[in-house]
């Protein structure tokens, strides 16, 4: 039996709720993860991030772990710090026993060895628990794997599995193939990793490569941003129409998460939802999954999606940065690629909170129009005159 097959088997498992929760081996660890994990860092609020609507988050994830979900996942950083306070309490009433949790170590942010422990103190408090079953290095780069080693990270957290502090430690990745491969084969322990992986990135960062490469070290791999941030859930025009020609249909959040479950190299997905409507269709998308479940037909109308998605773009841009820098400090690539991404997927309204987040100084507002980088720009873009399209399209998002 080949190694794959070995590490990620589906089991159907009869479960309290009104759905059926499929779950998949975890490696060779001795757990079986629910398909469908939940994702802590996009809760409902109350206008701030910062403000979780306590009440409606809570009862989603539990609706979600009643369901079957066994697998909760959040970070140190989500939500402005409260997601792991929320999570905490939402836990209580015996469903921190239910559940594997995950968080994570923020490894950017750490300046000395002393903040590591710190931040592991601050989020066992913030958890209200003992220990940590899933434990990740967060975001892993080039730069933050240098941290890791210069910092000694590994030997820490091995002390803390020993202490039983930790049980399980793995890394979240954002960085190219090339280094996803110089990290997972640098340090023969991770015990799971989690990529960015979803029908329009399977040859961005750790991608397909990235996926197959952990499967065949026997590492079980977490998915997250199966539907791009929510870029994938609401799709123009010429994508439903794709979609309403298969034979089976599919909401395009379903689309997205079947190409994933489809794949027995994947052992979970994390989706981060934010109103119960997406909790229950998204357990009821679980229910119906299964490894090998599209067809050759399916796979090869998601081709034809992506392709779709990408004729969309309005802008040629190839990030090749020639532009840059700019005299007045836009960054111009990412205001272009923010604004393809709010046309392709019909969601300009989504990336209006990026554009504000952004230094001011680095959004379209602040271009002059001296045309320098139209000089220099290889694709003969009209550069001044989409940075003012961009600023009036985002300051009028809604």
């Amino acid at each position: 039996m080949a190694l794959v097959e070995q590490a990620i088997v589906v089991r159907y498992t009869k479960i309290k709720g009104e759905n059926q929760m499929k779950y998949r081996h975890f490696g060779s660890l001795d757990f079986s993860c629910s398909a469908l994990g939940f994702g802590a860092m996009r809760l409902p609020t109350k206008g701030n991030p910062k403000d979780i609507d306590y009440a409606e988050a809570k009862r989603m994830v539990r609706y979600a772990i009643d369901n079957g979900v066994n697998y909760v996942d959040t970070g140190y950083p989500y939500h402005g710090g409260e997601s792991e306070t929320f999570l905490g309490e939402a836990l209580k009433d015996g469903y921190r026993e239910k559940v594997k949790l995950a968080t994570k170590l923020l490894v950017r942010i750490v300046e000395k060895r002393e903040d590591i422990d710190r931040i592991f103190a601050e989020q066992l408090q913030k958890l209200q628990t003992d220990h940590i079953d899933m434990y990740l290095l967060h975001g892993l780069n080039k730069n933050n794997w240098e941290k890791v080693k210069k910092f000694d990270i590994l030997s820490w957290a091995e002390d803390l599995k020993k202490k039983g502090k930790i049980k399980h430690l793995g890394f979240s990745f954002h960085d190219d193939y090339e280094v996803f491969e110089k990290i997972i084969t640098g340090y023969d322990k991770w015990e799971f990793v989690q990529i960015q992986y979803n029908y329009m990135n399977e040859e961005h960062q750790a991608g397909t490569k990235g996926l197959k490469l952990a499967a065949s070290l026997g590492i079980p791999v977490i998915v997250m941003e199966p539907i791009l941030g929510g870029n994938l859930a609401n799709p123009p025009d010429a994508i439903r129409q794709l979609m309403d020609s298969a034979e089976v249909q599919r909401t395009p959040a379903d689309w997205a998460l079947q190409w994933l479950w489809s794949k027995p190299e994947v052992a979970l997905v994390l989706s981060g939802m934010s109103t119960m409507q997406q909790v229950e269709e998204n357990l009821k998308n679980a229910d119906n999954s299964a490894i090998g479940l599209l067809s050759e037909k399916d796979i090869s109308l998601l081709s034809a999606v992506k392709d779709t998605f990408e004729q969309l773009r309005p802008i040629p841009c190839t990030s090749c940065e020639y532009c840059m820098p700019c005299p007045s400090g836009v960054n111009i690539p990412w205001n272009l690629n923010l604004y393809n991404k709010g046309y392709m997927y019909n969601t300009m309204a989504l990336q209006k909170p990026q554009y504000y987040r952004a230094a001011e100084g680095e959004r379209a507002s602040q271009c002059i129009s001296c045309l320098e980088c139209e000089e220099k720009c290889p694709q003969k873009i009209k550069i001044s005159e989409w940075m003012a399209c961009i600023s009036s399209t985002f300051a009028e998002a809604e």
